[in-house]
Order: structure tokens, then sequence, then C-alpha cells
């Protein structure tokens, strides 16, 4: 109960500030542009495949704008210590800011759901291709937002903590991608299953592997822990 409390406020404190409204502004503003040059194609396959592929990079902007206010900005306004000294356990106060930041990025992917619909009228989409879209785009955001919660945690700093989830993740890609082309086998497959592009391009094409799933599930699962950890550190410093 207390994690949908904070799960709640979370996520209804996005539409306070200006800062909710923009990042969906600008995420609608750049989906749209993606969809309506990329996807309504005349003779292309009516497929949102650009439109997911796309959306990778774009919510690697996004997200961390998203995920940079949850602990930094308590730590800014000063209401940092009083979340810590209530009797709430860290598992609970990070489930309840993490949650509501995800409930904020579905409330962002709701009006895409209109694509769909335009996609529909002008042509016969492939459904099951799209729905696995949907998953990968949730899944990254979810993994971005895991990290940003960790980043948020580690300083007072908004902007450090967007930055760093960016620089983070652009990181990871650069050694995923061109890290197994430096070293070659048997470091290459390795580091090639490790890129976030690979796993949800092999959804935006609309095939679900489990191991992709997963993958993303844990990858997320585990910046929290590293959360929650860092959040027990600080309180018995």
């Amino acid at each position: 109960m207390r994690v949908l409390t904070l799960a709640h406020r979370e996520w209804a404190s996005y539409f306070r500030s200006s800062i909710g409204w923009l990042v969906m502004a600008l995420y609608l503003a750049l989906s749209g542009f993606w969809f309506a040059f990329g996807t309504l194609v005349p003779g292309e396959p009516a497929s949102m495949r650009f439109f997911f592929g796309a959306s990778q990079w774009v919510l690697l902007l996004i997200v961390p704008a998203v995920s940079m206010r949850l602990f930094a900005d308590e730590k800014r306004s000063g209401t940092f210590e009083v979340l810590m000294t209530a009797p709430v356990s860290d598992w609970a106060v990070v489930a309840g800011k993490f949650a509501g930041g995800a409930a904020f990025l579905l409330t962002m992917f709701a009006p895409t759901l209109l694509f769909v619909g335009v996609l529909e009228v002008v042509a016969d989409p492939e459904y099951g291709a799209i729905v696995c879209g949907y998953v990968g785009l949730v899944l990254v955001s979810l993994l971005y937002l895991s990290a940003g919660t960790l980043l948020s945690a580690l300083t007072e700093n908004q902007v450090v903590a967007s930055v760093g989830t960016m620089f983070l993740f652009v990181g990871w890609e650069l050694v995923a991608s061109q890290g197994g082309k430096l070293l070659g086998p048997p470091w290459d497959g390795f580091l090639l299953s490790l890129s976030v592009v690979q796993r949800a391009g092999t959804l935006a094409k609309g095939v679900i592997d489990s191991g992709d799933v997963v993958a993303f599930i844990a990858a997320s699962g585990w910046f929290l822990v590293l959360t929650v950890v860092s959040l027990e550190f600080r309180r018995w410093k």
C-alpha cells in the first residue's frame, strides 16, 4: 500500500511541474516526426519497425530527464532526509519511486497508440509485430529508468544524474558493439549479447525472445538493487 502511495505521489508530481509536460511534449513531437517520415511512406510495408527503432535513441534523451528528479530533487529541496526517516523501508521507497516514473512513461506512450489507428486506416498492419515493438519500447525505457534511478540516488545534481545516465548507455553500447570487433572471438559474441540496441532491435522486428526479455528485466532489477544498497549505505554512514 505504501509503495502504491509513493508511486501515485511520484506520478502526480510530474504533472505539477513543467518538466513533466515538456518531456512528454518533446517525446510525442519526435515520435510523430519519425512516424510521419519513417512509417507513412508510400510503397513501404505497413510496419512501425522504424518508429520503434528510432524510439530507442529518443528514449535515451527522454528517460534520463524523467529519472533525474526521483531522488536528486528530494535532496535539492531538503525533503530527502524526511523521506529516509519515514516508516518505510528502502525497498519500498525505491519501488514506489521507480513505479511512479514507470507509470509516467506509460502515460507518455499512450498517445502513440493513435499511430496504430492511423496505420489501420491507411494500410493493413501486422498487430503481432506492433505488440512486440511496444514490449521492447517498455523494456528499454524501464532499463534506462532503473539506471537513472541509481544515478539520481548517487547525486543531488539533476543534470549530473541525467547526463550520467546518457553517457552510461552510450559507453555501454560502444563497448558492446565495438569492443567485440576489437577483441575478436570469443569475446565478440558475448559483448554483442550485451547490446541494448541489438536486443531491442529483435523485438522491434516482431520477434519476442525470452532471453531478451529476461536480460532486460535482470539488468533493470540489478540497477534497482544497487539503488537500495546506495540508500542503505547512506543511512548507516
